[in-house]
Protein backbone atom coordinates (compact mmCIF):
# COMPACT_ATOMS: atom_id res chain seq x y z
CA UNK A 1 0.00 0.00 0.00
CA UNK A 2 1.28 3.51 0.47
CA UNK A 3 2.30 3.50 4.13
CA UNK A 4 6.10 4.43 4.09
CA UNK A 5 5.83 7.48 2.18
CA UNK A 6 2.38 8.75 3.73
CA UNK A 7 1.63 9.02 7.49
CA UNK A 8 -1.33 11.95 7.90
CA UNK A 9 -3.96 11.53 5.99
CA UNK A 10 -7.04 14.69 5.91
CA UNK A 11 -10.30 14.51 4.69
CA UNK A 12 -12.16 17.37 3.08
CA UNK A 13 -16.09 16.44 3.91
CA UNK A 14 -14.98 14.09 6.45
CA UNK A 15 -18.70 13.32 7.77
CA UNK A 16 -19.68 12.43 4.12
CA UNK A 17 -21.49 9.17 3.68
CA UNK A 18 -19.19 7.62 1.37
CA UNK A 19 -15.78 9.54 3.22
CA UNK A 20 -16.39 9.16 6.96
CA UNK A 21 -16.56 4.47 6.15
CA UNK A 22 -13.07 5.11 4.63
CA UNK A 23 -11.60 7.23 6.99
CA UNK A 24 -12.50 4.67 9.75
CA UNK A 25 -10.97 2.18 7.62
CA UNK A 26 -7.55 4.07 7.63
CA UNK A 27 -7.71 5.02 11.15
CA UNK A 28 -8.01 0.85 12.07
CA UNK A 29 -4.91 0.01 9.61
CA UNK A 30 -3.33 3.27 11.35
CA UNK A 31 -3.22 5.95 10.08
CA UNK A 32 -2.64 10.07 11.33
CA UNK A 33 -6.42 11.13 10.00
CA UNK A 34 -7.94 14.24 10.17
CA UNK A 35 -10.85 16.06 8.24
CA UNK A 36 -12.90 19.29 8.18
CA UNK A 37 -17.22 19.12 8.03
CA UNK A 38 -19.81 21.90 8.31
CA UNK A 39 -21.36 20.43 10.77
CA UNK A 40 -20.44 18.09 13.84
CA UNK A 41 -23.00 15.46 12.97
CA UNK A 42 -22.72 11.92 15.59
CA UNK A 43 -20.69 10.68 12.79
CA UNK A 44 -18.09 13.10 12.77
CA UNK A 45 -18.32 12.76 16.69
CA UNK A 46 -17.49 9.17 16.47
CA UNK A 47 -14.79 9.61 14.02
CA UNK A 48 -13.94 11.72 16.70
CA UNK A 49 -14.21 9.42 19.54
CA UNK A 50 -12.19 6.59 17.34
CA UNK A 51 -8.95 9.14 17.06
CA UNK A 52 -9.50 11.40 14.35
CA UNK A 53 -8.37 15.34 14.76
CA UNK A 54 -12.10 17.12 13.78
CA UNK A 55 -12.38 20.73 12.44
CA UNK A 56 -15.68 21.88 12.08
CA UNK A 57 -15.71 24.29 9.12
CA UNK A 58 -13.53 24.99 6.27
CA UNK A 59 -9.97 26.30 6.75
CA UNK A 60 -6.61 26.14 5.68
CA UNK A 61 -4.56 25.70 8.11
CA UNK A 62 -6.75 22.53 8.70
CA UNK A 63 -4.50 20.64 6.32
CA UNK A 64 -1.30 21.16 8.74
CA UNK A 65 1.15 18.12 8.57
CA UNK A 66 -0.80 16.35 6.06
CA UNK A 67 0.85 13.94 3.77
CA UNK A 68 -2.35 14.08 1.14
CA UNK A 69 -5.91 15.76 1.32
CA UNK A 70 -9.16 13.85 0.13
CA UNK A 71 -12.38 15.33 -0.93
CA UNK A 72 -15.88 14.34 -0.91
CA UNK A 73 -18.25 15.04 -4.35
CA UNK A 74 -19.68 17.82 -2.54
CA UNK A 75 -16.45 19.87 -2.13
CA UNK A 76 -16.14 22.33 -4.98
CA UNK A 77 -12.73 23.45 -6.73
CA UNK A 78 -12.52 26.82 -4.50
CA UNK A 79 -12.52 25.43 -1.26
CA UNK A 80 -9.78 26.93 0.91
CA UNK A 81 -8.76 23.87 2.15
CA UNK A 82 -8.18 21.74 -1.13
CA UNK A 83 -6.41 25.53 -2.63
CA UNK A 84 -4.07 25.37 0.15
CA UNK A 85 -3.16 21.85 -0.48
CA UNK A 86 -3.01 22.48 -4.41
CA UNK A 87 -0.55 25.92 -3.01
CA UNK A 88 1.36 23.57 -0.99
CA UNK A 89 1.99 20.81 -3.51
CA UNK A 90 0.32 18.25 -1.47
CA UNK A 91 -1.75 15.56 -3.28
CA UNK A 92 -5.30 16.14 -3.39
CA UNK A 93 -7.47 12.99 -4.63
CA UNK A 94 -11.74 12.15 -4.26
CA UNK A 95 -12.84 9.74 -2.45
CA UNK A 96 -12.88 7.34 -5.14
CA UNK A 97 -9.31 7.26 -5.83
CA UNK A 98 -8.50 6.41 -1.67
CA UNK A 99 -11.40 3.81 -2.18
CA UNK A 100 -9.38 2.57 -5.13
CA UNK A 101 -6.18 2.28 -3.45
CA UNK A 102 -7.23 0.17 -0.45
CA UNK A 103 -9.15 -2.28 -2.99
CA UNK A 104 -5.97 -2.35 -5.12
CA UNK A 105 -4.39 -5.21 -2.87
CA UNK A 106 -7.86 -7.04 -2.61
CA UNK A 107 -10.49 -9.11 -3.99
CA UNK A 108 -12.85 -6.23 -4.55
CA UNK A 109 -16.43 -6.84 -4.84
CA UNK A 110 -17.89 -3.43 -5.95
CA UNK A 111 -21.75 -2.12 -5.85
CA UNK A 112 -22.88 -0.01 -8.31
CA UNK A 113 -26.19 1.31 -9.96
CA UNK A 114 -28.57 4.44 -9.40
CA UNK A 115 -30.26 2.83 -6.28
CA UNK A 116 -30.25 0.06 -3.56
CA UNK A 117 -26.81 0.13 -3.05
CA UNK A 118 -26.16 0.30 0.48
CA UNK A 119 -28.61 -2.33 0.79
CA UNK A 120 -26.94 -4.85 -1.09
CA UNK A 121 -23.73 -4.07 0.05
CA UNK A 122 -24.39 -4.48 3.62
CA UNK A 123 -26.27 -7.50 2.19
CA UNK A 124 -23.05 -9.41 0.69
CA UNK A 125 -20.56 -8.07 2.86
CA UNK A 126 -22.77 -9.74 5.67
CA UNK A 127 -22.87 -13.23 3.63
CA UNK A 128 -19.73 -13.05 3.12
CA UNK A 129 -19.05 -12.72 7.23
CA UNK A 130 -20.85 -15.60 7.84
CA UNK A 131 -18.66 -17.81 5.81
CA UNK A 132 -15.98 -17.00 8.43
CA UNK A 133 -14.07 -14.67 4.97
CA UNK A 134 -14.31 -11.93 6.91
CA UNK A 135 -13.80 -8.74 4.64
CA UNK A 136 -13.43 -5.06 5.00
CA UNK A 137 -17.04 -3.76 3.92
CA UNK A 138 -17.60 0.03 3.22
CA UNK A 139 -20.68 1.59 2.93
CA UNK A 140 -22.79 4.63 2.60
CA UNK A 141 -24.90 3.88 5.97
CA UNK A 142 -24.34 2.61 9.40
CA UNK A 143 -25.06 -0.73 9.16
CA UNK A 144 -26.60 -2.34 11.84
CA UNK A 145 -24.44 -5.56 12.55
CA UNK A 146 -21.21 -3.01 12.41
CA UNK A 147 -22.49 -0.28 14.07
CA UNK A 148 -20.17 1.88 11.65
CA UNK A 149 -20.49 2.90 7.84
CA UNK A 150 -17.11 0.36 7.80
CA UNK A 151 -15.51 -2.67 9.05
CA UNK A 152 -11.84 -3.56 8.53
CA UNK A 153 -11.29 -7.39 7.75
CA UNK A 154 -8.83 -9.62 8.13
CA UNK A 155 -9.29 -11.27 4.89
CA UNK A 156 -9.05 -10.83 1.05
CA UNK A 157 -12.01 -9.65 -0.11
CA UNK A 158 -13.07 -5.75 -0.06
CA UNK A 159 -16.75 -5.01 -0.45
CA UNK A 160 -17.10 -1.49 -1.72
CA UNK A 161 -20.29 0.79 -2.12
CA UNK A 162 -19.67 2.83 -5.31
CA UNK A 163 -20.08 6.56 -6.16
CA UNK A 164 -21.12 7.12 -9.99
CA UNK A 165 -21.94 10.65 -8.78
CA UNK A 166 -18.40 12.34 -9.97
CA UNK A 167 -17.18 9.39 -12.37
CA UNK A 168 -14.66 8.46 -9.46
CA UNK A 169 -15.98 5.21 -9.59
CA UNK A 170 -13.89 4.39 -12.62
CA UNK A 171 -10.62 4.73 -10.88
CA UNK A 172 -11.74 1.42 -8.97
CA UNK A 173 -10.36 -2.13 -10.18
CA UNK A 174 -12.93 -4.72 -8.67
CA UNK A 175 -13.15 -8.18 -9.33
CA UNK A 176 -16.58 -8.71 -9.35
CA UNK A 177 -19.25 -5.55 -9.65
CA UNK A 178 -22.88 -5.40 -9.57
CA UNK A 179 -24.63 -3.32 -11.84
CA UNK A 180 -28.41 -3.22 -9.75
CA UNK A 181 -30.11 -0.18 -12.29
CA UNK A 182 -29.53 3.16 -14.16
CA UNK A 183 -31.53 6.04 -13.75
CA UNK A 184 -31.26 9.65 -14.88
CA UNK A 185 -29.34 10.93 -11.85
CA UNK A 186 -26.38 13.71 -11.48
CA UNK A 187 -27.51 16.06 -14.09
CA UNK A 188 -24.75 18.22 -12.74
CA UNK A 189 -22.00 15.66 -13.85
CA UNK A 190 -23.63 14.13 -16.70
CA UNK A 191 -25.30 15.44 -19.86
CA UNK A 192 -27.70 12.58 -20.33
CA UNK A 193 -28.78 9.41 -19.88
CA UNK A 194 -26.88 7.69 -22.18
CA UNK A 195 -23.92 9.44 -20.94
CA UNK A 196 -24.43 8.00 -17.54
CA UNK A 197 -25.05 4.08 -19.10
CA UNK A 198 -21.25 4.65 -20.63
CA UNK A 199 -19.52 5.50 -17.59
CA UNK A 200 -21.53 2.08 -16.00
CA UNK A 201 -20.25 0.53 -19.31
CA UNK A 202 -16.55 1.47 -18.69
CA UNK A 203 -16.99 0.52 -14.81
CA UNK A 204 -18.23 -3.13 -16.06
CA UNK A 205 -15.29 -3.54 -18.50
CA UNK A 206 -12.50 -3.05 -15.71
CA UNK A 207 -13.14 -5.94 -14.39
CA UNK A 208 -10.32 -8.74 -15.01
CA UNK A 209 -10.91 -11.67 -17.79
CA UNK A 210 -10.93 -13.91 -14.59
CA UNK A 211 -14.51 -11.63 -13.05
CA UNK A 212 -17.64 -11.33 -13.59
CA UNK A 213 -20.94 -8.53 -13.61
CA UNK A 214 -23.92 -9.29 -12.51
CA UNK A 215 -26.44 -7.20 -14.02
CA UNK A 216 -30.54 -6.95 -13.10
CA UNK A 217 -32.14 -7.77 -16.55
CA UNK A 218 -35.08 -6.71 -15.13
CA UNK A 219 -34.16 -2.76 -15.69
CA UNK A 220 -34.27 -1.50 -19.15
CA UNK A 221 -31.21 0.67 -19.30
CA UNK A 222 -28.98 -1.56 -17.61
CA UNK A 223 -30.60 -4.54 -19.88
CA UNK A 224 -29.50 -2.17 -23.15
CA UNK A 225 -25.94 -2.17 -22.28
CA UNK A 226 -25.22 -5.82 -21.90
CA UNK A 227 -24.12 -6.45 -25.34
CA UNK A 228 -21.45 -3.30 -24.43
CA UNK A 229 -19.81 -5.30 -21.31
CA UNK A 230 -17.17 -7.83 -22.56
CA UNK A 231 -16.59 -9.55 -19.80
CA UNK A 232 -18.57 -12.18 -18.31
CA UNK A 233 -22.12 -11.58 -17.14
CA UNK A 234 -24.38 -13.12 -14.70
CA UNK A 235 -27.91 -11.75 -15.25
CA UNK A 236 -30.55 -11.68 -12.14
CA UNK A 237 -34.25 -10.63 -12.48
CA UNK A 238 -38.00 -11.42 -11.22
CA UNK A 239 -40.20 -10.70 -14.69
CA UNK A 240 -37.21 -11.74 -17.22
CA UNK A 241 -37.22 -15.80 -16.86
CA UNK A 242 -33.95 -15.51 -18.95
CA UNK A 243 -32.18 -14.02 -16.44
CA UNK A 244 -29.26 -16.70 -14.87
CA UNK A 245 -30.49 -15.94 -11.40
CA UNK A 246 -34.57 -15.88 -11.11
CA UNK A 247 -36.39 -15.05 -7.96
CA UNK A 248 -39.94 -16.50 -8.56
CA UNK A 249 -43.13 -18.12 -6.58
CA UNK A 250 -43.22 -14.14 -4.86
CA UNK A 251 -45.97 -14.18 -1.60
CA UNK A 252 -46.24 -11.06 0.43
CA UNK A 253 -46.62 -12.17 4.28
CA UNK A 254 -46.86 -9.77 6.58
CA UNK A 255 -45.09 -6.83 4.58
CA UNK A 256 -42.13 -9.12 3.52
CA UNK A 257 -41.43 -10.99 0.80
CA UNK A 258 -41.22 -14.93 0.06
CA UNK A 259 -39.31 -16.38 -2.55
CA UNK A 260 -37.61 -18.99 -4.41
CA UNK A 261 -34.42 -19.03 -6.32
CA UNK A 262 -34.20 -20.84 -9.29
CA UNK A 263 -34.33 -24.56 -7.76
CA UNK A 264 -32.01 -23.71 -4.85
CA UNK A 265 -34.54 -23.18 -1.99
CA UNK A 266 -37.06 -20.31 -0.28
CA UNK A 267 -35.82 -17.09 1.20
CA UNK A 268 -38.10 -15.21 3.24
CA UNK A 269 -36.53 -11.98 3.28
CA UNK A 270 -36.36 -9.45 6.98
CA UNK A 271 -37.08 -6.56 5.06
CA UNK A 272 -40.22 -5.25 3.28
CA UNK A 273 -40.31 -3.92 -0.10
CA UNK A 274 -40.23 -5.79 -3.55
CA UNK A 275 -36.92 -3.58 -4.22
CA UNK A 276 -35.12 -5.24 -1.53
CA UNK A 277 -35.38 -8.77 -3.50
CA UNK A 278 -33.55 -6.81 -6.88
CA UNK A 279 -31.04 -5.76 -4.14
CA UNK A 280 -31.31 -9.62 -2.38
CA UNK A 281 -30.75 -10.85 -6.10
CA UNK A 282 -27.80 -8.92 -6.18
CA UNK A 283 -25.93 -10.13 -3.31
CA UNK A 284 -27.03 -13.80 -4.12
CA UNK A 285 -25.66 -13.94 -7.60
CA UNK A 286 -22.32 -12.50 -6.13
CA UNK A 287 -22.56 -15.08 -3.38
CA UNK A 288 -23.08 -17.64 -5.90
CA UNK A 289 -20.48 -17.07 -8.06
CA UNK A 290 -18.28 -17.01 -4.85
CA UNK A 291 -19.60 -20.76 -4.53
CA UNK A 292 -20.95 -19.69 -0.95
CA UNK A 293 -23.52 -22.35 -0.23
CA UNK A 294 -26.74 -21.34 -0.55
CA UNK A 295 -27.65 -22.28 3.29
CA UNK A 296 -25.78 -19.67 4.48
CA UNK A 297 -26.72 -16.85 2.13
CA UNK A 298 -30.65 -17.50 3.16
CA UNK A 299 -29.52 -17.47 6.80
CA UNK A 300 -28.36 -14.38 6.45
CA UNK A 301 -30.72 -12.97 4.25
CA UNK A 302 -33.85 -14.01 6.47
CA UNK A 303 -32.20 -12.79 9.49
CA UNK A 304 -30.77 -9.60 7.74
CA UNK A 305 -30.58 -5.99 9.43
CA UNK A 306 -30.85 -3.21 7.50
CA UNK A 307 -28.50 -0.04 7.24
CA UNK A 308 -29.55 3.19 9.05
CA UNK A 309 -32.03 5.53 7.48
CA UNK A 310 -33.18 1.80 4.72
CA UNK A 311 -36.76 2.14 5.81
CA UNK A 312 -35.82 2.62 9.73
CA UNK A 313 -38.99 2.38 11.60
CA UNK A 314 -38.18 4.67 14.93
CA UNK A 315 -41.32 4.47 16.62
CA UNK A 316 -44.28 2.11 16.79
CA UNK A 317 -47.08 3.91 18.99
CA UNK A 318 -48.83 5.34 19.58
CA UNK A 319 -48.76 6.15 15.62
CA UNK A 320 -45.32 4.67 13.29
CA UNK A 321 -42.46 6.88 12.44
CA UNK A 322 -40.32 5.61 9.75
CA UNK A 323 -37.21 6.97 8.27
CA UNK A 324 -35.81 6.63 4.75
CA UNK A 325 -33.06 7.78 2.67
CA UNK A 326 -35.54 8.27 -0.50
CA UNK A 327 -34.53 10.88 -2.94
CA UNK A 328 -34.88 9.99 -6.30
CA UNK A 329 -38.82 9.87 -7.39
CA UNK A 330 -38.00 5.84 -8.00
CA UNK A 331 -37.06 5.21 -4.85
CA UNK A 332 -40.12 7.31 -3.01
CA UNK A 333 -42.15 5.23 -5.37
CA UNK A 334 -40.48 1.92 -3.78
CA UNK A 335 -40.22 3.37 -0.49
CA UNK A 336 -44.36 4.13 -0.46
CA UNK A 337 -45.09 0.88 -1.93
CA UNK A 338 -43.10 -0.80 0.76
CA UNK A 339 -44.82 1.01 3.25
CA UNK A 340 -48.27 0.33 1.97
CA UNK A 341 -47.20 -3.29 1.74
CA UNK A 342 -46.67 -3.55 5.29
CA UNK A 343 -49.23 -1.29 6.76
CA UNK A 344 -52.29 -1.79 4.29
CA UNK A 345 -54.75 -0.30 6.24
CA UNK A 346 -53.21 2.58 8.30
CA UNK A 347 -53.17 6.47 7.18
CA UNK A 348 -50.43 7.06 5.03
CA UNK A 349 -48.78 10.96 5.65
CA UNK A 350 -45.27 10.86 3.22
CA UNK A 351 -43.14 13.66 4.01
CA UNK A 352 -40.11 14.23 1.65
CA UNK A 353 -37.29 16.80 2.08
CA UNK A 354 -36.30 17.41 -1.76
CA UNK A 355 -32.45 17.56 -2.02
CA UNK A 356 -30.83 19.83 -4.55
CA UNK A 357 -32.06 22.29 -7.00
CA UNK A 358 -30.52 20.59 -9.87
CA UNK A 359 -32.08 17.24 -9.18
CA UNK A 360 -35.74 19.27 -8.39
CA UNK A 361 -35.31 20.63 -11.44
CA UNK A 362 -34.19 18.01 -13.89
CA UNK A 363 -37.01 15.21 -12.55
CA UNK A 364 -39.25 17.66 -11.48
CA UNK A 365 -42.28 15.70 -13.06
CA UNK A 366 -41.60 12.51 -11.98
CA UNK A 367 -41.25 14.12 -8.56
CA UNK A 368 -44.62 15.02 -8.81
CA UNK A 369 -46.26 11.82 -9.82
CA UNK A 370 -44.38 9.66 -6.84
CA UNK A 371 -46.79 10.58 -4.26
CA UNK A 372 -49.95 9.21 -5.56
CA UNK A 373 -50.35 5.71 -3.15
CA UNK A 374 -50.05 8.42 0.40
CA UNK A 375 -53.17 9.41 1.87
CA UNK A 376 -51.32 12.93 2.51
CA UNK A 377 -48.37 14.65 1.99
CA UNK A 378 -46.16 17.23 3.34
CA UNK A 379 -43.17 18.74 1.26
CA UNK A 380 -40.43 21.04 2.82
CA UNK A 381 -38.00 23.37 1.53
CA UNK A 382 -34.95 22.17 -1.05
CA UNK A 383 -32.02 21.19 1.09
CA UNK A 384 -29.74 22.92 -0.93
CA UNK A 385 -26.52 20.72 -0.68
CA UNK A 386 -24.60 23.37 -1.10
CA UNK A 387 -26.06 24.20 -4.62
CA UNK A 388 -27.51 28.14 -5.64
CA UNK A 389 -30.97 28.36 -5.68
CA UNK A 390 -32.48 27.79 -9.15
CA UNK A 391 -35.17 30.55 -10.19
CA UNK A 392 -39.12 28.71 -10.31
CA UNK A 393 -37.64 25.53 -7.90
CA UNK A 394 -38.81 25.69 -5.14
CA UNK A 395 -40.24 23.21 -2.36
CA UNK A 396 -43.37 24.97 -2.42
CA UNK A 397 -43.86 24.95 -6.12
CA UNK A 398 -43.24 21.13 -6.21
CA UNK A 399 -45.91 20.62 -3.37
CA UNK A 400 -48.64 22.84 -5.82
CA UNK A 401 -47.67 19.97 -8.39
CA UNK A 402 -47.56 17.02 -6.30
CA UNK A 403 -51.13 18.33 -4.96
CA UNK A 404 -52.48 19.05 -8.94
CA UNK A 405 -51.05 15.13 -9.58
CA UNK A 406 -52.17 13.18 -6.51
CA UNK A 407 -55.70 14.94 -6.01
CA UNK A 408 -54.42 14.42 -2.40
CA UNK A 409 -53.93 17.54 0.63
CA UNK A 410 -50.39 18.46 0.12
CA UNK A 411 -48.95 20.53 3.12
CA UNK A 412 -45.98 22.95 2.36
CA UNK A 413 -43.37 23.48 5.05
CA UNK A 414 -40.57 26.03 4.91
CA UNK A 415 -38.90 24.99 8.12
CA UNK A 416 -38.60 21.63 9.81
CA UNK A 417 -40.70 22.75 12.97
CA UNK A 418 -43.16 23.77 11.16
CA UNK A 419 -43.26 20.52 9.50
CA UNK A 420 -43.38 19.11 12.59
CA UNK A 421 -46.18 21.21 14.08
CA UNK A 422 -48.27 19.86 11.37
CA UNK A 423 -47.91 16.41 11.36
CA UNK A 424 -48.64 16.34 14.79
CA UNK A 425 -51.85 17.86 13.24
CA UNK A 426 -52.53 15.16 10.86
CA UNK A 427 -51.69 11.74 12.86
CA UNK A 428 -53.51 9.67 15.02
CA UNK A 429 -53.00 6.50 15.69
CA UNK A 430 -53.97 4.88 12.71
CA UNK A 431 -50.98 6.76 11.42
CA UNK A 432 -47.76 5.54 9.50
CA UNK A 433 -45.81 9.05 8.75
CA UNK A 434 -42.93 8.14 6.41
CA UNK A 435 -40.02 10.84 6.04
CA UNK A 436 -38.05 10.71 3.09
CA UNK A 437 -34.96 12.46 1.79
CA UNK A 438 -31.17 12.57 2.19
CA UNK A 439 -30.54 16.05 3.85
CA UNK A 440 -30.91 16.81 7.55
CA UNK A 441 -34.98 15.63 7.28
CA UNK A 442 -34.03 12.31 9.41
CA UNK A 443 -34.05 15.48 12.29
CA UNK A 444 -37.78 15.75 11.89
CA UNK A 445 -37.58 11.27 12.30
CA UNK A 446 -35.75 11.81 15.64
CA UNK A 447 -37.80 14.74 17.00
CA UNK A 448 -41.11 12.76 16.01
CA UNK A 449 -40.17 9.16 17.72
CA UNK A 450 -38.40 11.08 21.18
CA UNK A 451 -41.62 13.56 21.25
Amino acid sequence: MFRGKVKHIHFVGIGGSGMNGIAQVLLNLGFTISGSDLKETQTVLNLKNMGAKIYIGHNKDNIKGADVVVYSSAVKPDNPEVKEAKRLGIPTIPRGEMLAELMRFKYGIAISGSHGKTTTTSMIGSILGKTGYDPTVVIGGKLASYGSNAKLGRGDFLVAETDESDGSFLKLSPTIVSINNIDLEHIGFYTNLDDIKNAFINFANKVPFYGAVAVNLDDKNTAEIIPEIEKKVIKFGIENKNADVVAHSLKLLNGRYKFKINDFGEIHLSIPGKHNIYNALASITIATELNIPFCVIKETLENFKNASRRFEIKLKSPFVVIDDYAHHPSEIRATINSAREMFPNKKLISVFQPHRYSRVKALFDEFAKSFNKSDAILITEIYPAEEKPIEGITGENLAKEIERYSQKPVYFAKYLSDAENIIKDLVDKNSVVLIMGAGNITQLAESLSKN
